[in-house]
Parts: structure tokens; sequence; C-alpha cells
């Protein structure tokens, strides 16, 4: 069984990936990297990708790297590659402040797997979430913008969706993309 190191401490992503990966005899570890870099740059995936290089570098594995924000059309793509960042000084609630009176409140999540050989070669495969920004926090499920993201087909934040519900409503793209890539690399070798 072919493994690959999934650089995330987070339990929901690696679930995600074994659920996708383990069918097709790819075995999903999940590792926290401690002082894995996150470079400042523009686009999200050029985050992905360095992070998948370093951990593949750092470990000699195969490496599989998420990075992931929230990009608002009506600010000109803000937060993006920022969100974070965004979270951790302005919060939502700054969000909010920057949306008042704006009638364009479409928003989406952009989540970017970057995934890097021991060779260091690397393949992003990206998912996009639609929906739109509230106009207030509502909700007590989820963390971070889930009180402001309401999903698109839906009237109600993500933070008011339990968390069976709400872990349904991303979009799978970058998994089912990464599924079928390491699916043609193994009738390769």
């Amino acid at each position: 069984m072919k493994k690959i190191i999934y650089a995330t401490g987070n339990k929901f992503k690696l679930e995600m990936a074994n659920s996708i990966l383990n069918p097709l005899g790819i075995e999903v570890e999940g590792r926290k990297i401690e002082d894995l870099p996150e470079i400042q740059a523009d686009k999200i995936e050029d985050v992905a990708i360095y992070s998948s290089q370093y951990a593949a570098k750092e470990l000699g594995m195969d490496v599989l790297k998420n990075d992931s924000g929230l990009v608002i059309p009506a600010l000109h793509g803000f937060p993006s590659a920022y969100t974070k960042y965004v979270e951790e000084t302005i919060t939502e609630d700054g969000i909010l402040k920057l949306m008042e009176g704006l009638k364009n409140r479409e928003a989406y999540f952009v989540e970017v797997l970057a995934y890097t050989t021991k060779e260091l070669e690397t393949e992003i495969f990206v998912s996009k979430t639609y929906g739109k920004i509230a106009t207030e926090k509502r909700g007590e499920y989820g963390w971070s913008y889930d009180r402001i993201f309401i999903p698109e087909g839906k009237d109600v934040t993500l933070a008011e969706l339990p968390d069976e519900e709400r872990y349904q409503i991303w979009d799978n793209t970058a998994y089912e993309e990464l599924s079928n890539y390491l699916k043609e690399e193994n009738k390769k070798s």
C-alpha cells in the first residue's frame, strides 16, 4: 500500500483524505510538522506548494499539504492567502465592517491541495465552495468564518449547521482530482 504524509494536525482533513484515498490502496498518515514554514504570498497556491515541498524535502517522503482561504470578489479577492492573518487580527467582525453597504456579498473558499513527491515534483488540485457573506454573525457550530459564510443554496451560515451537515457542504473536487492523479501514477509504476 502506497503511503503519503498529510502535513496537517486537522482531524477532519485527515478523515476526508482517508475516505477518498484508502479505497485506492493509499494510506494517508497525518503528521503535524512543527515549525513548518508558511510563507506570505498573494496566492494560496504558492503557500501550499512551498509548505508541501519543504515537508517532502524534510521527511524524504511523498507529502500532501492543504492551504485554504476565503475570497471575496467585492473586496478585490481579499483576504485570500491572508485569511488566517485576517482571522487573527480583524476577525469576522472586521470583514463584516468592510462589507457594510456592499450589495455584492458573493464569496467562496478556495482549498488547494499540493502533493509533492519525495523527488520534489509537485501537483496542485483546487476546490471552491461558493456562497456569500452574511450581514451579521450567526450560529454556534464550527469556527472562524463559519459564522458569516452562507453556503450556496442555503439561507443559514455554516455555523448554523451541525458538523455532519456542515462537512457535506464543502466541494471535494480537489480530493477527487488528487485521487484520479494518484490512480494514474500507480498505473505507471
